[in-house]
């Protein structure tokens, strides 16, 4: 699958020491999981979550889902340990959290060896230096800790983000900068579907891949927020006939709906198609 088009609707959170819900999670309708060995457990289930996550990812089931890695700061007397362990799990990336600097990203890779590395972005510091933190080579992946930052920044909680938009937005033009993944934070109200759509329509217009998720619950409303809708569809396959054939024939220039239609659109439009056909072949 081509890796532009690979969906990120959902990323899913799941405890690392938890049979149950590594077991749920082979059946949810999910884009990516991010198997957790940091926040999601505690600190005398850490070694035994190791063993239980390593175990769960050999049996398999998860699919075509992303399959994350989160273990603990390397500053931590869990973090080595988990980095060593993860590298020889059969999933997709390590994610690191609360990251600064490239050489925290060094430490890892030096751990992990050639697998792709995520980076938690979640600091003041972080969003600073996120063009550097994202030109990293081995990195693929930002992930945005809003709970953290909002804790950091000593915000205020409220519904349109205003306090944090200069870190996201600092990040989003990082990792587009750098053309990697970038994957909006948490929404805490679990059972505020309407709340939860707001936040993802928002993080989508503004360009991220798709929303983090604490919750099987809000799958289906952050699927639906980051696919192309059917309209979307509609215009982008109507801009590609429109522009084709001002090409075939040599001659005006492409309109649709009244709007002018060039190669930068269709580019777009082109991904749009792709991005839905990555979705349909997941859920196929």
């Amino acid at each position: 699958m081509d890796q532009r088009a690979r969906p990120y609707r959902s990323v899913l959170y799941i405890p690392g020491s938890k049979d149950r819900a590594l077991e749920k999670a082979r059946g949810l309708p999910v884009d990516a999981i991010i198997f957790d060995l940091e926040d999601a457990v505690a600190p005398d289930e850490k070694e035994n979550a190791r063993a239980i996550l390593a175990d769960a990812l050999s049996q398999g089931g998860y699919g075509s889902r992303m399959r994350i890695v989160r273990i603990n700061g390397l500053d931590t007397q869990w973090g080595e340990a988990d980095a060593k362990a993860a590298a020889a799990m059969d999933c997709d990336a390590v994610l690191l959290p609360k990251v600064e600097s490239t050489a925290q990203l060094d430490a890892l890779a030096a751990l992990v060896g050639d697998k792709p590395i995520w980076a938690m972005m979640e600091t003041p510091r972080g969003m600073l230096n996120a063009a550097e933190i994202a030109a990293h080579p081995q990195l693929t992946g930002f992930v945005m800790g809003t709970n953290d930052l909002a804790k950091e920044l000593q915000t205020r909680f409220r519904a349109d983000r205003l306090p944090m938009m200069a870190g996201l937005g600092l990040c989003l033009l990082a990792a587009k900068a750098e053309g990697i993944v970038i994957v909006d934070g948490v929404y805490n109200a679990f059972k505020d579907a309407d709340g939860l759509k707001a936040e993802c329509d928002q993080g989508r217009d503004m360009g991220f891949d798709g929303k983090t998720l604490i919750h099987p619950a809000q799958v289906d409303v952050a699927n639906a927020a980051f696919a192309p809708s059917e309209a979307e569809i509609d215009l982008a396959k109507r801009q590609i006939a429109a522009f084709e054939e001002c090409e075939a024939s040599g001659q005006g220039v492409a309109v649709v709906d009244g709007k002018i239609v060039e190669n930068l659109h269709v580019v777009t439009a082109r991904e749009i198609l792709a991005k839905a056909d990555a979705i349909a072949a997941l859920e196929g």
